[in-house]
Formats: structure tokens, sequence, C-alpha cells
């Protein structure tokens, strides 16, 4: 007899955490792997940042904090939120969590009844079906593959929605593609909801992380949706502040207020020394992002040029975050010494025992022709990636 939640059982690991275990057991061995898995910059955390941390320590601030943030914070989270994404917030409108993560579960939580559908394209960011599952509500996956940049038309939003949609789930820069909505993409998408009954979580961890004079724009300006929408964002990734764990959410006083409700029997407050260090972050200027953003466009041209270069892979120009999704299908009924790939997990699989290379299979994010892999890591690591890549790929049948 299983005793155990039915609910929780249903639900799948991580695949990115468990392909970065994996590899982190095969180093632990004495394996030279060499790992693109990993969501996170390579870069340390700002100094700045780390010494108001030890400022905060050094001054007790070290007991819980109001359950939705602490106050300069949150004063902090809505200057930034007017003056760089147009969005227009009180101290009622925010909610500060343990990551962005665990805004987008509060959120859903907050928003969805068993049955509710909750839309979002593929490829996926992992935890949206999983997250969405918990909330008892039923997935709905647009496809959105190679051939459209990874992205979604108006059309194929318009029919996903039906009477029992609840929630869009919107996401750009986009991971794992890297791809990016422009302006005008993102209004012929907001005139499909204008008259729609759903709430849209907007994703925009990785707004800092673009390139090639792209702009990034917030769904949650658009005037005509602006109590629909509930913007999500943090300082993991622009500040490399992954460890920390501090996202942060605005939109419609009800649902932050049902999120924060959520939340104060779940964890309760985000811990007090990591949102002094985000409090940092987000009040003092630095050159260090527009640095980390330079290396990281440097290191995707040269991923980007280097996979194109080898026959069977179509790896699209990523404009955003810090990831190449590209696809790997030609290499499907290949074979060597007895071992097939049939598709992304055994194709992932076959370079990490051969090459010793971790990449993630693009199963873990809805599209199983393609791999992800991460240049958040050295140019000599992406080198020898390569290297290890293309004698991998060169061997099999």
């Amino acid at each position: 007899m299983n005793t155990y939640s039915e609910l929780i059982s249903s639900i799948e690991e991580s695949r990115t955490m468990a392909v970065s275990s994996l590899i982190k057991k095969l180093k632990a061995e004495g394996k030279n792997v060499l790992s693109f898995s990993a969501g996170e910059p390579d870069f340390p955390t700002p100094d700045f940042i780390k010494q108001a941390a030890i400022k905060a320590i050094h001054e007790n601030f070290t007991r819980y904090t109001p359950n939705e943030g602490h106050p300069p914070l949150i004063n902090a989270i809505i200057k930034k939120f007017r003056e760089e994404n147009n969005l227009e917030f009180n101290p009622n409108n925010i909610l500060v969590s343990d990551g962005a993560k665990h805004s987008i579960y509060n959120l859903l939580m907050a928003l969805c009844n068993p049955g509710d559908e909750v839309i979002f394209q593929a490829p996926y960011w992992v935890s949206y079906p999983e997250m969405a599952k918990l909330a008892q509500a039923v997935p709905v996956v647009i496809k959105a593959g190679v051939e459209q940049d990874y992205k979604i038309t108006p059309l194929q939003l318009e029919k996903a929605i039906t009477p029992k949609t609840k929630v869009f789930i919107f996401n750009t820069p986009s991971n794992p593609t890297g791809a990016i909505y422009s302006k005008e993409e993102i209004l012929k998408l907001a005139e499909v909801l204008k008259d729609k009954n759903v709430y849209v979580i907007s994703d925009e961890i990785y707004e800092k992380i673009i390139f090639d004079n792209e702009e990034h724009f917030s769904i949650g300006s658009i005037d005509y949706l602006n109590e629909k929408v509930i913007t999500v964002n943090g300082v993991s990734k622009a500040y490399a502040m992954t460890g920390w764990r501090i996202g942060y959410a605005g939109g419609n006083t009800e649902v932050i207020k049902l999120a924060r409700n959520l939340q104060s029997h779940s964890t309760s407050n985000a811990p007090s020394i990591s949102q002094a260090a985000a409090l940092a972050a987000l009040t003092q200027t630095t050159d260090e992002i527009s640095n980390m953003v330079e290396q990281f466009k440097t290191r995707r041209d040269f991923i980007h040029n280097s996979l194109n270069e080898i026959k069977g892979i179509k790896c699209p120009l990523p404009k955003g975050a810090f990831y190449v999704f590209f696809d790997v299908s030609e290499y499907y009924g290949s074979h060597i010494n007895g071992y097939k790939v049939n598709d992304s997990n055994s194709f992932c699989n076959y370079l990490l025992n051969e090459e010793h290379v971790g990449l993630v299979p693009g199963a873990a994010f809805g599209n199983d022709n393609c791999v992800r892999m991460s240049y958040a890591c050295s140019m000599d690591e992406l080198k020898e990636g390569f290297a290890r890549i293309s004698r991998g790929l060169a061997k099999l049948n």
C-alpha cells in the first residue's frame, strides 16, 4: 500500500539539478568532467555586495524580517521596477522570496485551482510543468522549435487558450534558448490576452544578460494588462548571486496578498543577510554587470560559431541569458560499439561517458531534438569542451 503523497510522487526531480549532481559525483571519483549544465554565472558575487552582507552580520541583522521582505529592500525593488521596467507599484504589490523559482511557485499556488490550465511554451524552463502540477493545474505546452527561433506566435497563443486557462507563463530572455521577444512581438501577444481572463506570470530573471543591442521590454508595462501581470525577477543571474536565494514578485495586490499568506506558512521571510546583500545590489551602481555580459557575449560568439561548424548541428544565435540550445536530432539513430543514440538523453549520456562532457538533454525542456549547453564558464573550458564534443560526434556511425 502506497502511503505517500500521490501529488508529490508525480513530480519529477529537476533534470538540470540531477545532471549537476551526477557530474559532481563523477568529479569526486576523479573523472575529468567538463560541466556545461549549470544555470549560474561563473563570476564571483561583486565585493560591494559581499561587504554589505558582512556589515549586516556585524550589525546583528540576523533576525526575522517581515514576511514580505525588509522594507528598504521592498522600496529598492519598487524603484527598480519603476525606473527600469516602467512598472508602478507600492509596498503592497511586492513579495520577496527565496529566489525567483520560489516566487513563481508562490504565484501559481495563489492563482490556480484544481483543473485550471497553465500555458507556457516549449522549450520551457524545467520547473514550469512540475510547479503547475503542484498547484493541481494542467500544464498546456505550445511548441516553438528551432525553425521559429524558439518563439511562439500570437495565433499559437490564441489557439491554446480555453475557458479553463488561468495563467500564461512568459519568459524572456529565455532559459534554455536565450531567445528574446522584441517589444513588437510582445505587443502582438498582449493583444491576444487583452480581453481574456488570464493572468500572466512574466519571468524576467535574465533581463540584464542581453546582447546585440537588444532591449528588454516588460509585458506588465502595457496599460491594459498591468492588473493581470505579475512580474518576477531576482538577483541570482545579473549579480552572480545564485546561492544567496533572493527573488521577488510585483503585481496585483490580491494575488500578492495570497502569495504572502502562503509564504508565511511555508518558508516565512527570505534570509535577512541575503536581503541586505540584495539591497546593496539594487541600490549601488556597478560596471561589473556590463563587464560580465561582455564576457558572456564573447563566449556566446565562440560556441555558437563553433557548434555550427559541426555537420548535423543546428544552433540558433541566442540573444540573451548564457545558454546555447542546439538541435542534434540528425545524430539520432547513430551508434558506436553497440551503443545507440536515440534521443537527447542517450545523446548526452554518450558524450558524458565517452568524452566526459556534461550537457542537459532537451527533453527536460520540452524539446527532445535539442540539448542545452551553458557557456557560464571559462573560454578555456569552452574550447576544450568543443574539442571533446567534435571528437565524440566524429566517432558516431
